[in-house]
Protein backbone atom coordinates (compact mmCIF):
# COMPACT_ATOMS: atom_id res chain seq x y z
CA UNK A 1 0.00 0.00 0.00
CA UNK A 2 1.15 3.54 -0.35
CA UNK A 3 0.63 5.96 1.93
CA UNK A 4 0.36 9.98 1.24
CA UNK A 5 0.98 11.85 3.99
CA UNK A 6 0.34 15.69 4.17
CA UNK A 7 0.60 18.57 6.61
CA UNK A 8 -1.89 21.20 6.31
CA UNK A 9 -3.23 24.80 8.36
CA UNK A 10 -1.11 26.16 10.88
CA UNK A 11 2.35 24.11 11.82
CA UNK A 12 3.26 23.54 15.02
CA UNK A 13 6.21 21.41 16.52
CA UNK A 14 5.07 17.11 16.25
CA UNK A 15 4.53 17.28 12.92
CA UNK A 16 7.85 16.18 11.94
CA UNK A 17 7.15 13.76 14.57
CA UNK A 18 4.20 12.17 13.48
CA UNK A 19 5.75 11.69 9.88
CA UNK A 20 8.48 10.00 11.50
CA UNK A 21 6.25 7.50 13.49
CA UNK A 22 3.94 6.94 10.46
CA UNK A 23 6.90 6.26 8.11
CA UNK A 24 8.94 3.70 10.37
CA UNK A 25 5.76 1.84 12.03
CA UNK A 26 4.27 1.52 8.53
CA UNK A 27 7.87 0.49 6.34
CA UNK A 28 8.85 -2.15 9.45
CA UNK A 29 6.01 -3.49 10.64
CA UNK A 30 4.02 -3.73 7.27
CA UNK A 31 5.85 -3.07 4.10
CA UNK A 32 4.15 0.25 3.40
CA UNK A 33 5.81 2.55 0.73
CA UNK A 34 4.97 6.36 1.84
CA UNK A 35 4.98 10.03 0.13
CA UNK A 36 4.44 12.93 0.90
CA UNK A 37 2.10 16.08 -0.34
CA UNK A 38 3.86 19.04 0.00
CA UNK A 39 1.99 22.31 0.97
CA UNK A 40 -1.28 20.41 2.40
CA UNK A 41 -3.70 20.45 0.27
CA UNK A 42 -2.21 22.24 -3.01
CA UNK A 43 0.07 19.02 -2.71
CA UNK A 44 -2.74 16.74 -3.17
CA UNK A 45 -4.75 18.67 -5.38
CA UNK A 46 -1.80 19.27 -7.48
CA UNK A 47 -0.14 16.37 -7.32
CA UNK A 48 2.95 17.45 -5.81
CA UNK A 49 4.84 14.33 -4.25
CA UNK A 50 8.05 13.53 -2.26
CA UNK A 51 8.78 10.32 -1.99
CA UNK A 52 9.53 9.30 2.20
CA UNK A 53 11.97 6.68 3.00
CA UNK A 54 13.09 5.63 6.16
CA UNK A 55 16.80 7.95 5.79
CA UNK A 56 13.96 10.81 4.78
CA UNK A 57 12.97 10.88 8.54
CA UNK A 58 15.92 9.81 10.25
CA UNK A 59 15.93 12.30 13.58
CA UNK A 60 12.88 14.33 12.50
CA UNK A 61 11.43 13.80 16.11
CA UNK A 62 13.27 16.76 18.03
CA UNK A 63 12.94 19.29 14.78
CA UNK A 64 9.94 21.73 14.45
CA UNK A 65 8.30 22.61 11.73
CA UNK A 66 7.16 20.47 8.51
CA UNK A 67 9.10 19.16 5.88
CA UNK A 68 6.18 18.54 3.80
CA UNK A 69 5.25 22.22 3.95
CA UNK A 70 1.63 23.49 5.01
CA UNK A 71 -1.01 25.63 3.43
CA UNK A 72 -4.62 26.62 4.31
CA UNK A 73 -5.89 25.47 1.11
CA UNK A 74 -9.18 24.29 0.26
CA UNK A 75 -9.72 21.02 -1.28
CA UNK A 76 -12.67 22.26 -2.98
CA UNK A 77 -10.70 24.75 -4.48
CA UNK A 78 -9.66 25.63 -7.98
CA UNK A 79 -10.22 23.27 -10.87
CA UNK A 80 -8.33 20.38 -9.45
CA UNK A 81 -10.53 20.34 -6.26
CA UNK A 82 -13.75 18.53 -5.06
CA UNK A 83 -13.31 14.23 -4.33
CA UNK A 84 -13.43 13.38 -8.31
CA UNK A 85 -10.24 15.11 -9.58
CA UNK A 86 -8.58 14.68 -6.25
CA UNK A 87 -8.86 10.47 -7.05
CA UNK A 88 -7.92 11.19 -10.32
CA UNK A 89 -4.83 12.36 -8.78
CA UNK A 90 -4.12 9.50 -6.52
CA UNK A 91 -4.87 6.94 -8.86
CA UNK A 92 -1.96 8.74 -11.41
CA UNK A 93 0.49 8.39 -8.92
CA UNK A 94 -0.63 4.96 -7.18
CA UNK A 95 -1.49 6.71 -3.70
CA UNK A 96 -3.78 4.34 -1.63
CA UNK A 97 -4.74 6.34 1.26
CA UNK A 98 -4.25 9.92 2.20
CA UNK A 99 -3.14 10.56 5.81
CA UNK A 100 -4.41 14.21 6.73
CA UNK A 101 -2.55 16.33 9.73
CA UNK A 102 -4.28 19.27 10.81
CA UNK A 103 -6.69 21.04 13.11
CA UNK A 104 -10.32 21.90 12.49
CA UNK A 105 -10.46 23.24 9.06
CA UNK A 106 -8.22 20.54 8.08
CA UNK A 107 -10.47 17.58 9.32
CA UNK A 108 -13.40 19.60 7.94
CA UNK A 109 -12.02 18.84 4.66
CA UNK A 110 -11.34 15.42 5.10
CA UNK A 111 -14.42 14.59 6.46
CA UNK A 112 -16.25 15.54 3.23
CA UNK A 113 -13.51 13.89 1.31
CA UNK A 114 -14.23 10.40 3.41
CA UNK A 115 -18.13 10.71 3.16
CA UNK A 116 -17.41 11.02 -0.80
CA UNK A 117 -15.58 7.59 -0.96
CA UNK A 118 -12.35 8.61 -0.82
CA UNK A 119 -9.18 6.31 1.57
CA UNK A 120 -8.58 9.29 3.96
CA UNK A 121 -8.34 9.47 7.58
CA UNK A 122 -7.06 11.86 10.37
CA UNK A 123 -4.09 13.31 12.86
CA UNK A 124 -5.75 16.04 15.54
CA UNK A 125 -3.02 18.67 15.65
CA UNK A 126 -3.84 22.42 16.98
CA UNK A 127 -1.62 24.45 19.36
CA UNK A 128 -5.06 25.66 20.74
CA UNK A 129 -5.80 22.45 21.91
CA UNK A 130 -9.77 22.91 20.56
CA UNK A 131 -10.25 19.72 18.76
CA UNK A 132 -13.05 17.74 20.34
CA UNK A 133 -12.90 13.95 21.15
CA UNK A 134 -9.00 13.86 22.05
CA UNK A 135 -7.68 14.98 25.19
CA UNK A 136 -4.42 16.50 24.19
CA UNK A 137 -3.20 18.12 20.52
CA UNK A 138 0.60 17.42 20.35
CA UNK A 139 2.30 21.50 19.71
CA UNK A 140 -0.42 22.58 23.10
CA UNK A 141 2.65 21.75 25.52
CA UNK A 142 5.14 23.19 23.36
CA UNK A 143 3.62 26.48 23.12
CA UNK A 144 2.52 26.69 27.08
CA UNK A 145 6.29 25.74 27.78
CA UNK A 146 7.41 28.64 25.50
CA UNK A 147 4.52 31.26 26.85
CA UNK A 148 5.31 30.03 30.41
CA UNK A 149 9.63 30.79 29.80
CA UNK A 150 8.69 34.26 28.36
CA UNK A 151 6.38 35.10 30.94
CA UNK A 152 9.42 34.26 33.63
CA UNK A 153 11.11 36.85 31.92
CA UNK A 154 8.51 39.46 31.81
CA UNK A 155 7.99 38.87 35.81
CA UNK A 156 11.93 39.28 37.07
CA UNK A 157 12.05 43.07 34.48
CA UNK A 158 8.83 43.92 35.57
CA UNK A 159 9.80 42.88 39.77
CA UNK A 160 12.90 45.39 39.01
CA UNK A 161 10.87 48.48 37.62
CA UNK A 162 7.92 48.18 39.47
CA UNK A 163 5.61 47.57 36.33
CA UNK A 164 2.43 45.72 35.65
CA UNK A 165 3.35 43.66 32.48
CA UNK A 166 0.69 42.16 29.98
CA UNK A 167 1.31 38.98 28.00
CA UNK A 168 -0.44 38.08 24.66
CA UNK A 169 -0.68 34.84 23.80
CA UNK A 170 -2.54 32.62 21.34
CA UNK A 171 -5.78 31.58 21.02
CA UNK A 172 -8.28 33.08 18.64
CA UNK A 173 -11.32 30.74 20.06
CA UNK A 174 -10.33 28.91 23.14
CA UNK A 175 -7.94 30.21 26.52
CA UNK A 176 -6.41 26.91 26.72
CA UNK A 177 -2.57 28.08 25.64
CA UNK A 178 -3.95 31.42 27.85
CA UNK A 179 -4.90 29.46 31.17
CA UNK A 180 -2.21 26.88 31.39
CA UNK A 181 0.89 29.49 30.61
CA UNK A 182 -1.16 31.67 32.79
CA UNK A 183 -1.37 29.07 35.89
CA UNK A 184 2.05 27.59 35.50
CA UNK A 185 3.62 31.47 35.82
CA UNK A 186 1.61 32.22 38.16
CA UNK A 187 0.11 35.35 36.43
CA UNK A 188 -2.25 37.29 38.45
CA UNK A 189 -5.17 37.47 35.93
CA UNK A 190 -5.80 35.44 32.54
CA UNK A 191 -8.28 37.02 30.33
CA UNK A 192 -9.60 34.34 27.20
CA UNK A 193 -12.23 34.39 24.75
CA UNK A 194 -14.73 32.20 27.04
CA UNK A 195 -15.01 34.73 29.94
CA UNK A 196 -16.16 38.43 28.99
CA UNK A 197 -14.51 39.83 32.33
CA UNK A 198 -14.62 43.70 32.93
CA UNK A 199 -12.04 45.87 32.56
CA UNK A 200 -12.91 47.08 36.04
CA UNK A 201 -12.41 43.69 37.70
CA UNK A 202 -8.86 43.19 36.13
CA UNK A 203 -7.57 46.44 37.16
CA UNK A 204 -9.20 45.54 40.63
CA UNK A 205 -7.23 42.33 40.84
CA UNK A 206 -3.95 44.52 39.45
CA UNK A 207 -4.01 46.80 41.99
CA UNK A 208 -4.03 44.80 44.55
CA UNK A 209 -1.12 43.26 43.38
CA UNK A 210 0.68 46.16 43.25
CA UNK A 211 -0.45 47.31 46.64
CA UNK A 212 1.32 44.35 47.75
CA UNK A 213 4.45 45.42 46.41
CA UNK A 214 4.69 42.96 43.62
CA UNK A 215 4.88 43.30 39.83
CA UNK A 216 1.22 42.71 38.43
CA UNK A 217 1.26 39.80 35.62
CA UNK A 218 -1.85 39.83 32.83
CA UNK A 219 -1.85 37.04 30.24
CA UNK A 220 -4.59 37.41 27.51
CA UNK A 221 -5.68 35.41 25.03
CA UNK A 222 -5.43 36.90 21.51
CA UNK A 223 -9.00 36.23 21.35
CA UNK A 224 -10.11 37.79 24.52
CA UNK A 225 -13.34 40.36 23.83
CA UNK A 226 -13.48 42.78 26.94
CA UNK A 227 -16.63 43.48 28.06
CA UNK A 228 -18.28 46.54 25.80
CA UNK A 229 -16.92 45.32 22.77
CA UNK A 230 -19.03 43.59 20.51
CA UNK A 231 -16.04 41.85 18.60
CA UNK A 232 -12.28 40.79 18.63
CA UNK A 233 -9.52 43.35 18.11
CA UNK A 234 -8.14 42.76 14.96
CA UNK A 235 -6.60 45.91 13.42
CA UNK A 236 -3.98 44.56 10.87
CA UNK A 237 -6.54 43.22 8.04
CA UNK A 238 -7.28 39.84 7.11
CA UNK A 239 -5.62 36.44 6.62
CA UNK A 240 -5.44 35.09 2.84
CA UNK A 241 -8.39 32.59 4.04
CA UNK A 242 -10.38 35.61 5.19
CA UNK A 243 -10.47 35.38 9.25
CA UNK A 244 -9.36 38.44 10.40
CA UNK A 245 -5.91 38.73 11.64
CA UNK A 246 -5.44 39.39 15.45
CA UNK A 247 -3.18 40.34 17.81
CA UNK A 248 -3.71 43.72 19.62
CA UNK A 249 -5.97 42.83 22.57
CA UNK A 250 -2.93 42.64 24.42
CA UNK A 251 -1.95 46.40 23.54
CA UNK A 252 -5.64 47.21 24.17
CA UNK A 253 -5.47 46.02 28.05
CA UNK A 254 -2.22 47.43 28.55
CA UNK A 255 -3.67 51.16 27.49
CA UNK A 256 -6.86 50.55 29.58
CA UNK A 257 -5.10 49.06 32.70
CA UNK A 258 -2.82 52.16 32.63
CA UNK A 259 -4.90 54.47 32.40
CA UNK A 260 -7.26 52.93 35.01
CA UNK A 261 -5.08 52.03 38.01
CA UNK A 262 -1.88 55.11 37.25
CA UNK A 263 0.05 51.46 37.14
CA UNK A 264 3.35 51.91 34.67
CA UNK A 265 2.62 48.94 32.05
CA UNK A 266 3.82 47.27 29.53
CA UNK A 267 2.88 44.74 26.86
CA UNK A 268 4.21 41.76 24.68
CA UNK A 269 2.77 40.03 22.32
CA UNK A 270 4.40 36.55 22.13
CA UNK A 271 2.78 35.35 18.30
CA UNK A 272 4.85 33.14 16.63
CA UNK A 273 7.51 32.28 18.60
CA UNK A 274 5.02 29.84 20.59
CA UNK A 275 4.71 27.75 17.37
CA UNK A 276 8.42 27.91 16.32
CA UNK A 277 11.51 25.25 17.51
CA UNK A 278 11.72 21.85 19.00
CA UNK A 279 8.82 20.16 20.52
CA UNK A 280 8.80 19.17 24.36
CA UNK A 281 9.55 15.78 25.32
CA UNK A 282 5.57 15.35 25.85
CA UNK A 283 4.63 16.44 22.17
CA UNK A 284 7.01 14.64 20.57
CA UNK A 285 6.04 11.28 22.34
CA UNK A 286 2.31 12.39 22.05
CA UNK A 287 2.97 13.06 17.79
CA UNK A 288 5.29 9.70 17.73
CA UNK A 289 2.17 7.71 18.91
CA UNK A 290 -0.14 9.23 17.21
CA UNK A 291 1.60 8.35 13.93
CA UNK A 292 2.39 4.94 14.83
CA UNK A 293 -1.65 4.71 15.53
CA UNK A 294 -2.92 6.39 12.23
CA UNK A 295 -0.92 3.66 10.09
CA UNK A 296 -2.69 0.83 11.93
CA UNK A 297 -5.70 3.06 11.18
CA UNK A 298 -4.78 3.27 7.76
CA UNK A 299 -3.88 -0.92 7.24
CA UNK A 300 -7.24 -1.43 8.68
CA UNK A 301 -8.88 0.92 5.88
CA UNK A 302 -11.20 2.88 8.88
CA UNK A 303 -11.76 5.47 6.32
CA UNK A 304 -13.47 8.86 7.89
CA UNK A 305 -11.58 8.06 11.29
CA UNK A 306 -9.22 9.79 13.18
CA UNK A 307 -6.92 8.77 16.26
CA UNK A 308 -7.30 10.39 19.40
CA UNK A 309 -5.98 9.87 22.88
CA UNK A 310 -7.87 9.44 26.30
CA UNK A 311 -5.98 9.49 29.22
CA UNK A 312 -3.24 7.73 28.13
CA UNK A 313 -4.61 5.43 25.40
CA UNK A 314 -5.12 5.80 21.86
CA UNK A 315 -8.23 5.33 20.23
CA UNK A 316 -10.38 6.08 16.99
CA UNK A 317 -12.75 8.52 16.45
CA UNK A 318 -15.43 9.87 13.36
CA UNK A 319 -14.54 12.96 12.40
CA UNK A 320 -17.75 13.67 12.94
CA UNK A 321 -17.10 13.13 16.73
CA UNK A 322 -13.90 15.53 16.40
CA UNK A 323 -15.78 18.56 14.63
CA UNK A 324 -19.07 18.59 16.77
CA UNK A 325 -17.74 22.01 18.21
CA UNK A 326 -14.36 23.51 19.59
CA UNK A 327 -13.27 21.97 22.94
CA UNK A 328 -13.54 25.49 25.01
CA UNK A 329 -12.49 25.45 28.78
CA UNK A 330 -15.51 24.50 30.53
CA UNK A 331 -16.53 27.33 33.93
CA UNK A 332 -15.17 24.41 36.48
CA UNK A 333 -11.31 25.21 35.27
CA UNK A 334 -11.93 29.13 35.36
CA UNK A 335 -13.20 29.16 38.66
CA UNK A 336 -10.33 26.98 39.76
CA UNK A 337 -7.83 29.57 38.10
CA UNK A 338 -9.95 32.62 39.19
CA UNK A 339 -8.96 32.03 43.20
CA UNK A 340 -5.51 32.34 42.05
CA UNK A 341 -6.07 36.36 40.71
CA UNK A 342 -5.65 39.34 42.48
CA UNK A 343 -4.73 38.65 45.76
Amino acid sequence: MKIGLMTSGGDCPGLNAVIRGAVLHGIKTYGHEFVGFRDGWRGVLEGDVVDLPRTRVRGLAREGGTILGTSRTNPYDGPNGGPERIAVTLERHHVDAVVAIGGEGTLAGAKRLAEAGLPVVGVPKTIDNDLQATDYTFGFDTAVQIATDAMDRLRTTGESHHRAMVAEVMGRHVGWIALHSGMSAGAHAVLIPEQQVPMDQVAEWVTEVHERGRSPLVVVAEGFIPEGIDEVVAGRGTEASGRPRLGGVGEYVTERLEAMTGIETRNTILGHIQRGGAPTGFDRVLATRFGLSVVDLVHEKQWGKMVAIRGTDMVRVPFDEALSGLKTVPQHRWDEAKVLFGR
